[in-house]
């Protein structure tokens, strides 16, 4: 890796044409107004646009351009917590839904035709650690016991399925599979505009406030008038709607892509194509990307890179499970930011009438944030339909304003523990 390359992303470089938003100008009005430009809103407006409601959708940036374009494009059902725990907490129904959120995504593409290169062969969680083996074993057999065709993998047929030889065992999960995250949120936003939604970029929403029965989102030159709102901000959540930002901690997902591997590098490495993530508690995931380079990601610091060094740990994970690539040239370094809660679980927040947030993938958002999105919107239509999960009140996290240093004093934390696990 050269020292101090500029930083490039793999799927800017490789995603279908942007989306060209216009700016909001002037003063208008619709049925529900979005904020935020990513999976969550672009799903929410396009569900409620084919419900025939008046949909304005207002991003901060440009479409895609938070970590809906930059994560790492697995598509993987379910939460951080096992099936038995989210029927506890939540209820059958809610796990029946995360379970399915696969699903939303691979229909939604279908459906819409979108251009994302979409590949669905499961996806492997592996584990390096014994100590691991149990818990990974038991989640498995609750996905088994509700319907999927999970099978286990031993030291060697996961060997085999991953080329890498640092796993002593794993589950594949046929559910998955992956996508090119910017392409697939253009895909989204021209299904959501071509269903009468209107969608609008570089229209950070500076002031939001209850008149009446209806909010008023106000814009820097325009304002949206609507009888309901809907934030889906998630990591890049600001100050609009007080303590919501304190919620959760924005923290740095980084990814490497690879030059192409060869012929020969390709039979070997990911044979089967199916993107893999570990049981670490600070744990990578990699799969492979356009034009066969293997892509490497991982927790990275709170801090935004600024240069190819920043990535060295990530780097060093590549080199871990694939000792061969050492000589790999890294062709693209780039990151996004995710939302974690305390909890490991997404929050939806219902703290006025007529307003609803989510926010909190813990790093599962293709999925479920698309899933998630869809159900809001289809709530919003009719409230029929309920909310997978059940909503709460906004919980800041204490001293927030320090999260940079004890969310990097955590990862030190949580890497010591994942060293000293068998």
């Amino acid at each position: 890796m050269a020292e101090k390359a500029p930083l490039t992303s793999l799927w800017a470089e490789t995603a279908t044409p942007a989306f060209e938003a216009s700016r909001l100008v002037g003063d208008h009005e619709a049925d529900v107004a979005v904020v935020g430009g990513g999976f969550t809103g672009l799903t929410t407006a396009l569900a409620l646009a084919e419900g025939g409601a008046s949909v304005v959708l207002l991003e901060a940036e440009r479409i895609g351009f938070g970590a809906s374009g930059r994560n790492g494009g697995q598509v993987i059902p379910g939460l951080k917590h096992d099936p038995d725990a989210i029927d506890a907490a939540f209820g059958e129904e809610t796990t029946d839904f995360v379970g399915r959120t696969a699903d939303t995504v691979f229909e939604l593409i279908e459906r819409h035709g979108i251009d994302c290169a979409p590949v669905r062969r499961g996806w492997i969680q592996g584990t390096i650690k014994n100590v691991h083996l149990a818990k990974l074993r038991t989640r498995m057999e609750e996905w088994q016991r509700r319907g999927v065709a999970a099978r286990w993998l031993d030291a060697a047929a996961i060997e085999k399925a991953t080329g890498s030889p640092t796993f002593v065992a794993g589950w594949h999960d046929p559910r998955a599979g992956t996508i090119q995250p910017l392409s697939y949120a253009h895909g989204l936003a021209r299904a959501a505009e071509a269903a009468g939604a209107r969608l609008h970029a570089e229209s950070r929403v500076t002031d939001l406030r209850r008149n009446g029965s209806r909010w008023t989102l106000r814009c820097a030159k325009g304002s949206v008038r609507a009888e309901s709102v809907v934030l889906a901000t998630n990591g890049y959540t600001d100050g609009l709607w007080p303590k919501l930002k304190a919620t959760a901690l924005p923290a740095n997902s980084f990814q490497i892509a690879t030059a192409p591997l060869s012929a020969e590098e390709l039979e070997r490495v990911l044979p089967e194509g199916c993107p893999v993530s570990e049981t670490r508690r600070i744990g990578n995931y990699f799969r492979f990307g356009p034009g066969n380079r293997l892509l490497m990601g991982g927790r990275g610091s709170f801090r935004d890179p600024r240069t190819s060094t920043d990535f060295k740990r990530i780097v060093g994970a590549l080199h871990h499970f694939f000792p061969d690539l050492r000589g790999k040239k890294i062709d693209h370094h780039w990151w996004g930011r995710v939302a974690m809660t305390a909890d490991s679980l997404p929050h939806i927040h219902r703290p006025a009438p007529g307003l609803i947030m989510a926010l909190g993938f813990n790093g599962r958002g293709v999925a479920l944030s698309s899933a998630l999105g869809t159900a809001i919107g289809k709530h919003l239509l009719d409230e029929a339909h309920p909310l997978p999960l059940a909503t709460s009140p906004i919980r800041p996290l204490p001293v927030h304003a320090l999260h940079r240093w004890y969310g990097t004093g955590a990862i030190t934390y949580y890497r010591l523990r994942d060293a000293l696990d068998r």
